[in-house]
């Protein structure tokens, strides 16, 4: 086993630890590192390592799919610092959805010595284990097809768009219409309900007719469809990506976000759908 071929991913939770087994099971020796203990994470715990200083030594290439940026710049600068010790990954690859002012903040901090690569990626966790992830890049171009493999280990669909944050903007770009869906399917299935209207009924109808959404189509296998808001949860996260879509287009634009402001407020009164 090369050493171009040992990643870590860094963040094992609903999408990166799937995302670590299909790489494992294409032949890249991959090891995950996450703040909860070993013993959390099945058959994979065997390849989770607990020290970062460790992690950050072993791994050439890093996946980091953490939360949000406070998270992320925890792992790179701050509690773990795997960007900060004498050994460190060559490549850094952002698979978390930031806005890309902060990918692009974080690539300068990074330094000249690491290749950071955006490479936020939709699909949900049930996508990520069946590998068919749709990922977004960013980044040098020799880089990113030198990492194409590993890509295509845990996607179905690759887009290289540009230099460092345009995978982000992509991204949060896609998310904020992924929110709104989610909002409108949520509204559409309540109003429906006095009716006598069932929301499968409902769900079926605009599968194939103008309201079909990516959410809707999808609602019985989205791991996390039913869930009513929560900050710590999946909804608290679409929160948090529309929050960096109004980030991504500046304060230039202070004042015309009424759109976003509406879906973040929607966002933060669902209920859990029964």
């Amino acid at each position: 086993m090369t050493e171009r071929r040992r990643i870590g991913v860094a963040g094992c939770g609903a999408m990166g630890l799937p995302m670590a087994e299909r790489l494992l099971a294409a032949g890249f020796d991959t090891w995950g590192f996450d703040v909860r203990p070993a013993a959390e994470f099945g058959a994979f715990a065997p390849r989770m390592i607990q020290d970062p200083a460790d992690f950050a030594a072993r791994c050439e290439t890093v996946i980091s799919v953490v939360r949000d940026v406070p998270q992320t710049e925890d792992l790179l600068f701050g509690a773990q610092a795997i960007l900060k010790g004498n050994a460190r990954p060559a490549t850094l690859v952002l698979s978390s959805t930031l806005s890309p002012r902060a990918v692009v903040a974080l690539a300068e901090k990074a330094g000249p010595n690491v290749t950071v690569i955006d490479a936020p990626m939709s699909g949900a966790p049930y996508r990520a284990r069946q590998g068919t992830l749709t990922f977004m890049l960013g980044g040098d171009a020799e880089r990113v097809r030198a990492l194409m493999p590993a890509f295509e280990a845990m996607g179905g669909v690759i887009h290289h768009l540009g230099p460092t944050g345009a995978g982000a903007a992509c991204k949060v770009a896609n998310n904020l219409c992924a929110a709104a869906g989610v909002v409108a399917v949520r509204h559409a299935l309540k109003g429906a309900a006095p009716y006598g209207i069932q929301a499968a009924t409902l769900l079926e109808v605009m599968r194939t007719s103008s309201g079909s959404t990516w959410y809707g189509d999808n609602i019985e296998r989205i791991d996390w469809a039913r869930e009513g808001y929560e900050p710590g949860n999946t909804m608290g996260i679409l929160e948090k990506d529309v929050m960096s879509f109004i980030d991504a287009v500046g304060s230039e634009s202070a004042g015309s976000h009424a759109f976003e402001d509406a879906v973040v407020a929607a966002i933060r009164e669902l209920e859990p759908l029964s």
